[in-house]
């Protein structure tokens, strides 16, 4: 049936909001007769509106607290009958089936319930809806001849059609309500299943699912010939425990819960869209800075850091962050985990620095006033800093995901163990622990340089560490004499220690383990360096 005309409406609704005005609209404008139940025929009532109350219809009283109203034949009859066929409208008659043309349910609010603190089993189950989703499932498989309505923002839009068609709907949008309708029940259903499982106290569960919403379109991926879009985590439903709890009960003030301060859930404030590149880039910056406690920045380029710094002021931590690779800051992408004041954006522009992404967790309203300038500068505000951390992380690879909990450094600097005749000095011993969170977030395999707690050497992802000791010493040149290194893992021969010592490192922090320890130990000795185990790696593929 192209075009239905509504003649009857079943109205049964949690949200209420905008529900009075919609039914007085079928009501005063169509002639429509309204149908309903409990709270909502007296919210009706009380609006003015006309209401037959449903036990008028099935002959029977709701029932056993509500659970039992609309489940009977002349509700279901008369959704499901198909109204081109003679048999099922003969056996309505038979039966003294009305035709319900208008479905108006949403359901109990299950998942608000079981996200309450405190919620009891027996609560949970009171707010499973059984009525609502048989309606709605019944009222969907017949959309070529009833309109079903799951959402109050829907209201406007079928009353606008059934006012351009004379009180009918189309087809068209008859079957997009309808797959709507199925999309609110397949959910409402994976809920209670979460629920009742228990799933989400599950860190990897033998089933996953994950609910995301897409973001938006980006004009390609990371080239231009591949499509590709960005999709967030709509809830906490496809994490685990951990990660809920992963906020520290910092995200609940706004909403957002465990999601808050994420990059996904990230504010642009001005800038063309971001691509592909640009959310992995930001991605691993957002996550570098967040694992100092004081003031730092981060520069990005490709996914490694090519300037950390660690400051009392954000200002001088992005000077000394950019002049440890200006040249690679360029085009880079710039992180923060203090608000950012104008003297940091005046600086930025004082080094004619191009900026891809800049990623913070606020702005102070002069500096935006100055970023304004520079429009095509992409500027994300988090609204606060997550710790570093406690979550689950999800890697596609061909026909199947890696799940694995998110890395982070927590390893205290006086757990180490210091395994050469020489001890580090305390200023060695810091500057160990700064260099070792840094190295966390380069590449594997990774060897980082530091001094006065900047980078100033980076080696990443090469495909043998000697190599990546090179490539960091010749980056840090003159500056790796009196630096300390980090290695991310344990350096299998002592060849990558002699290229550091011999640039004029003097202390070095990495996790041991190798059958080769006691070499490596041997001549970190006999060169003069201080060397110190973590017991912990940091890969980075």
């Amino acid at each position: 049936m192209p075009s239905q005309a509504i003649k009857r409406a079943l109205v049964s609704v949690t949200d209420k909001s905008g529900v009075v005005e919609f039914c007085r609209a079928l009501s005063a404008e169509f002639g429509i007769e309204i149908v309903s139940t409990g709270g909502t025929a007296r919210t009706l009532t009380e609006g003015g509106v006309p209401v037959r109350p449903i036990n008028e219809v099935t002959g029977f009283p709701e029932m056993m607290d509500g659970r039992v109203k609309t489940l009977h034949p002349r509700v279901h009859g008369g959704l499901l009958a198909r109204r081109d066929l003679d048999a099922h409208m003969q056996a309505a008659v038979e039966h003294g089936i009305g035709m319900i043309d208008l479905v108006c349910v949403n359901l109990y609010a299950f998942e608000a319930t079981v996200a309450r603190a405190g919620v009891t089993q027996a609560d949970a189950i009171e707010n499973i809806d059984i009525g609502g989703p048989s309606m709605l499932r019944s009222a969907a498989k017949n959309f070529a001849s009833v309109t079903v309505v799951t959402d109050p923002t829907a209201y406007d839009s079928v009353l606008a059609e059934m006012r351009a068609n004379a009180g009918a709907t189309t087809l068209e949008t008859r079957r997009a309500l309808a797959t709507e309708a199925f999309r609110t029940t397949g959910r409402y259903d994976d809920a209670i299943w979460r629920y009742l499982s228990g799933y989400a106290a599950e860190e990897f569960p033998h089933e996953l699912r994950l609910r995301l919403e897409k973001a938006q379109d980006l004009r390609y991926g990371e080239n231009p010939h591949q499509q590709a879009a960005f999709y967030r985590f709509e809830d906490m439903a496809g994490q685990s425990a951990a990660e809920q709890g992963a906020d520290g009960g910092e995200g609940a003030a706004d909403g957002q819960g465990a999601l808050a301060h994420t990059l996904a859930r990230a504010e642009q404030l001005q800038g063309k869209e971001l691509s592909y590149n640009n959310i992995l880039d930001t991605d691993a910056c957002w996550s570098a800075v967040r694992e100092f406690g004081g003031a730092a920045c981060v520069i990005v380029k490709h996914t490694n850091p090519c300037g950390t710094c660690a400051d009392a002021d954000i200002v001088t931590a992005y000077q000394r962050a950019y002049a440890a690779d200006p040249i690679s800051a360029y085009g880079g992408v710039m992180a923060f985990n203090r608000v950012v004041p104008a003297g940091l954006i005046e600086a930025v522009y004082a080094n004619k620095q191009f900026v891809e992404v800049m990623v913070a967790p606020d702005y102070a309203p002069e500096a935006l006033a100055l970023l304004a300038e520079k429009p095509n500068i992409r500027v994300l505000k988090t609204g606060g800093v997550r710790p570093a951390g406690g979550g689950i992380e999800y890697r596609a690879v061909e026909g199947g995901l890696l799940a694995q909990q998110s890395d982070h450094v927590a390893e205290d600097p006086a757990d180490f163990k210091v395994v050469s005749q020489r001890q580090p000095t305390a200023e060695e011993l810091a500057q160990l622990e700064f260099a070792w969170k840094v190295a966390k977030s380069v590449k594997s395999n990774a060897i980082l340089l530091a001094k006065d707690f900047v980078s100033v050497g980076v080696g990443a992802g090469q495909m043998n560490r000697v190599n990546s000791a090179r490539v960091a010493v010749e980056a840090a040149g003159e500056a790796a004499r009196g630096a300390v290194a980090a290695s991310d893992a344990f350096m299998p021969f002592a060849d990558s220690l002699e290229v550091c010592a011999a640039a004029g490192v003097t202390a070095v922090v990495q996790p041991g383990g190798s059958i080769r320890d006691a070499e490596v130990i041997a001549k970190a000795d006999e060169l003069g360096v201080a060397l110190v185990f973590t017991g912990h790696r940091h890969f980075r593929h």
